[in-house]
């Protein structure tokens, strides 16, 4: 039987942690490397990488373009998180947490900053008055929904995800406890989208770009390899949705933007242009 951990009076930083992210991972905010970021000639500069917290940016911003906001033109730079370029002082002048995606908004008279995925897609729907409803009614439910995953991913993603997919280790109590949760917010969003087409009711909006990236890519497998383990296939609402946005040409651009892993042809490191795209296959596989 294995000796039970006792946590010190004191906690301290271990070197062999283990895990992904050992190596880049410290108890400590702030740049460790002084480099500039590099910029582009268009309006918008983002720094990401295609996680699920990156992707919901670059959604939003290839549906702005389609719907013909053509002041939301971008530039999106590969920031490698596994290399540290978080850590780089460019990056943390941006976002001092650290945290991909990081935006540069160009259009006023001097250049903004805005960081925190929620933060960027409530910025843009304000800005361009695009994927968020006018009413008070309906943009609350769609704050709601954002929020909702804002709050709740997490415990999907630092919870289930790390326990059962990442950690150098299987922990069973650990993979239990957030299993159930993953399980129980699965139950939220799969009863809420059996009520309406999209989350936030009869409209598209910036709650289902959020939390598309998230729960639709776990109940289509394509994060976290549990669709047999968390019993996916039982989520029906969830999949019927998650197949809808998956027919929209911003949802299949925006997912393949800042992408370093799977198939080369569907990944797209930088984007600087639409055509950008005319070189990867956009298809959801």
């Amino acid at each position: 039987m294995a000796k039970e951990y006792v946590p010190p009076n004191v906690w301290k930083m271990d070197d062999n942690m283990g895990g992904n992210f050992s190596a880049i991972n410290r108890p400590t905010a702030g740049a460790r490397v002084k480099r500039a970021l590099p910029e582009g000639k268009h309006p918008f500069q983002l720094y990401s990488l295609a996680t699920p917290n990156g992707v919901k940016v670059t959604i939003m911003f290839e549906e702005l373009l389609l719907a013909g906001v053509k002041e939301a033109e971008y530039d999106a730079f590969l920031i490698d998180i596994n290399e540290g370029d978080q850590f780089t002082s460019g990056f943390v002048d941006i976002n001092p947490n650290s945290k991909i995606p990081a935006l540069i908004d160009k259009t006023g008279d001097k250049p903004l900053r805005i960081f925190e995925s929620g933060s960027i897609l409530l910025y843009l729907a304000d800005k361009y008055q695009r994927f968020i409803p006018q009413s008070i009614e309906k943009r609350a439910e769609t704050l709601n929904w954002l929020f909702w995953q804002m709050g709740s991913a997490p415990f999907l993603g630092g919870g289930f995800g790390h326990f059962y997919k990442y950690a150098p280790k299987k922990i069973e109590y650990g993979i239990n406890r957030y299993a159930m949760e993953a399980k129980r917010q699965l139950d939220v969003l799969d009863r809420k989208l059996s009520e309406t087409p999209f989350v936030a009711g009869d409209e598209y909006t910036i709650a289902d770009m959020a939390i598309f990236p998230w729960y639709g890519n776990l109940v289509k497998g394509k994060i976290y390899d549990a669709v047999e383990f968390l019993s996916l296939h039982k989520y029906k609402h969830i999949i019927r949705w998650a197949d809808m946005l998956l027919q929209r040409e911003g949802v299949l651009r925006g997912r393949l933007v800042n992408r370093t892993w799977g198939d080369s042809d569907q990944q797209l490191k930088e984007r600087h242009s639409k055509t950008d795209f005319e070189q990867i296959d956009i298809a959801f596989r």
